[in-house]
């Protein structure tokens, strides 16, 4: 055969190969494209974060520019604080019934506004307007509320609940779940939205389907809607639990970490050894072990919730 003479057909690769190939091989920009944003990123994130890890073994005061290198003390002298033990217990608290209690009612808002009540676009609009409030300004709003003089005892003592007026922000027994309660009203018409998505998504047939089955509403939710709001879950959960154990600011305006320290956050406590007792080194050495209870709880409710997601779809 001659050199220049044409393949057989069956030895010819298809055209739509062909293009297919052509086309990937024009639309798939090259790597180093996308160098400069890694740059970006190394120098922005990387850098500092590698280098405020070194300073959690040190004795560093945030101002002397010489320190001294003492290993793992930062993190040994945390198991002997009791300030840190409990604010780790009181990070993990917050998330966790944040993200129990806001879903929950999130997911019941979600249900009570996907209907065909004439008020309910205003209901919707009413609900999640807490969630674009300055979470510094609802912090406040809600100490003046819930002070001894506040709104919410005023309301008690009008109606003749005397008896359950309480000082909400001073008790160590109520602080800690009254912060609790601020951030869910806050936050619970933001779950509330990614639900009604998800509830929208789900299509009429399904449901008409199983209430001809004999399906009742509670078991149609059930076996129908929840795992097709597989992926709002996912959203959710996530949001809640990074969200909860970074908490600082609505817990700093309400509370200051008081009284005393039943309402301290590892985020707080980090601010109040560093910026207040000069601690730099030992505040650092805690926000490494925030970064990994972060790291750990994210990672793994992601793995657990996207191996659910996949089994529902």
């Amino acid at each position: 055969m001659a050199p220049h003479q044409h393949l057989a057909d069956h030895e010819r690769p298809p055209v739509a190969e062909e293009i297919r190939g052509v086309r990937r091989a024009r639309t798939t920009p090259p790597w180093w494209f996308a160098l400069p944003a890694l740059l970006l990123f190394a120098f922005v994130v990387l850098v500092p974060s590698a280098r405020g890890v070194h300073y959690a073994f040190t004795d560093w005061d945030g101002l002397d520019p010489s320190f001294s290198f003492v290993g793992l003390d930062n993190f040994s002298a945390m198991l002997d604080d009791p300030d840190a033990t409990a604010a780790i217990w009181h990070t993990l608290l917050i998330a966790v019934a944040i993200t129990v209690i806001q879903n929950g009612l999130g997911l019941l808002l979600a249900l009570g506004v996907n209907t065909a009540i004439k008020s309910r676009n205003l209901l919707r609009v009413f609900l999640f307007a807490p969630a674009v409030i300055t979470p510094i300004v609802t912090a406040y709003l809600w100490r003046n509320l819930l002070g001894p003089d506040g709104a919410i005892n005023s309301l008690l003592g009008t109606i003749g609940l005397d008896g359950l007026r309480q000082d909400w922000l001073g008790s160590p027994q109520l602080a800690l779940w009254s912060v609790i309660g601020v951030i869910v009203w806050q936050y619970a018409g933001y779950s509330m939205v990614i639900f009604l998505a998800g509830l929208q998504s789900v299509p009429k047939e399904i449901h008409e389907a199983a209430a001809i089955d004999g399906a009742g509403p509670v078991r149609r939710f059930w076996s129908v809607t929840r795992p097709l709001l597989a992926p709002a879950f996912t959203i959710n959960l996530m949001l809640s639990i990074i969200g909860g154990l970074k908490l600082f600011d609505q817990v700093y305006a309400l509370t200051g970490g008081g009284p005393g320290h039943a309402t301290d956050t590892i985020s707080t406590l980090i601010y109040k050894d560093a910026f207040t007792l000069g601690e730099f080194g030992y505040s650092i050495a805690l926000a490494v072990v925030l970064t990994i209870i972060v790291a750990v709880a994210s990672t793994g409710q992601y793995l657990v919730l996207s191996r659910n997601e996949r089994a529902a779809s």
